[in-house]
């Protein structure tokens, strides 16, 4: 039996977060490990459509994601968690139940700025935002409250996209998770 983790990459939007996320999921993959990456606009399409972006409703998205990483990572997958979460008691919340159940929780800020993050801009947000068609981006006129003490900061702007996987690889084997 592999043990099962939550590895929640935390970051604002175009961050790198899910590229990350799918680059450590092949990886572990290769070595047999059971992953699953619980992408946070997938999350928002299925598990919680009809959620807005109020912080109430960014609470819940959080906390549901967080029951189903735990509840996977306590059966034996590494969950790979490439969501916003842009709320510090919102991650507590979600850390705090993953202590309660025993089932190890890690915590990856992509500490990547903010005008990093405008100029790859993936989904369009930052320019959306710019034009007055977007209100509420988070990081720029919504908050983004930064970990405090992450398990591991990523300054993604700084190294490929195989680095930063290699850096959260590498504290999954210092813990005994990889």
């Amino acid at each position: 039996m592999t043990t099962g983790a939550t590895v929640w990459l935390t970051g604002l939007p175009s961050a790198g977060k899910t590229t990350i996320a799918y680059e450590l999921a092949g990886r572990l993959r290769a070595e047999g490990h059971r992953v699953e990456v619980l992408d946070g606009d997938e999350i928002r399409e299925f598990i919680s459509a009809g959620l807005g972006f109020s912080r109430e409703d960014r609470h819940t998205n959080v906390q549901r994601i967080g029951f189903v990483a735990e509840l996977l990572a306590r059966n034996g997958v590494k969950a790979l968690v490439p969501v916003i979460a842009p709320y510090a008691d919102s991650r507590d919340a979600v850390r705090k139940r993953h202590e309660a159940n025993g089932t190890p929780y890690l915590e990856i800020h992509v500490a990547t700025p903010v005008e990093v993050c405008s100029v790859r801009d993936v989904k369009g947000l930052y320019a959306k935002q710019a034009a007055g068609e977007l209100s509420g981006l988070t990081g720029v006129d919504d908050p983004y409250e930064e970990p405090e003490t992450p398990d591991l900061r990523i300054e993604s702007q700084h190294q490929t996209v195989q680095q930063s996987a290699g850096s959260v690889y590498a504290l999954l084997s210092e813990r005994g998770l990889a």
